[in-house]
């Protein structure tokens, strides 16, 4: 069976985010100015065969842990549909 995967990849809250601190700029700069943080990360999508979804669930954070996410830097969080 195939199973969809969304990996969501975020930096450590506790790092700075320069890609973050320069949205933040740019909308405070465009008049936005009631964003108070902004936080960049990644979101992937896999297709996954699998037999179950436990499974499906395993492969793609193999994958998150080997490719996807730098651990030192970023966390990641699977939903598995």
């Amino acid at each position: 069976m195939t199973y969809t995967a969304q990996v969501k990849v975020m930096p450590h809250k506790e790092l700075l985010d320069p890609q973050g601190k320069a949205v933040l700029g740019g909308l405070g700069n465009l008049g936005l100015s009631d964003i108070k943080d902004v936080r960049i990360g990644k979101h992937i999508t896999l297709q996954v065969e699998a037999s179950t979804e436990a499974e499906a669930k395993q492969i793609a954070e193999e994958a998150a842990k080997k490719l996807l996410a730098n651990p030192v830097m970023e966390m990641f969080e699977i939903s598995i549909s």
